[in-house]
């Protein structure tokens, strides 16, 4: 999906007022947070997961899963015209890049590797979602 196809559309600049400097730099210049130092890594209270940069909501509680791999993992989204997957080839592998269909922020990586029903692993930075409880 081209910048242009996506539903909100700021500049550089107004992504940089709105985000800290990690959330930008994982959302917007495609950046992973370190292993194990996400908030939401071993985080499990039931609720919804939205992106931190437009608050379309991406994941829900009930798909999440400890994979032991030092990110949140989920083995679906909330809904699925609300993530979109790009090919990614940076660093010399082969991967799928996962980002909110709405805005274009990068969230993490889609792995066919997930140990539910599903098969899928959506590896995704904690600073790149924001949990909200279902109390809320």
């Amino acid at each position: 999906m081209a910048g242009d196809d996506f539903k909100v559309k700021k500049t550089e600049s107004e992504w940089r007022d709105q985000l800290t400097p990690e959330q930008y730099y994982v959302c917007r210049q495609k950046g992973t947070e370190r292993p194990g130092t996400g908030e939401y890594d071993q985080f499990f209270r039931d609720g919804k997961y939205h992106c931190i940069a437009c608050g379309e909501q991406l994941f829900n509680s009930d798909n999440k899963f400890d994979a032991g791999c030092g990110w949140p993992s989920f083995d679906a989204p909330a809904v699925a015209e609300n993530i979109t997957e790009n090919q990614d080839t940076s660093h010399g592998m082969i991967r799928t890049e996962v980002v909110c269909s709405n805005c274009g922020a990068h969230l993490g990586h889609l792995f066919p590797d997930g140990p539910t029903a599903t098969g899928m692993r959506y590896c995704i930075n904690s600073v790149a979602i924001d949990f909200h409880s279902e109390e809320d």
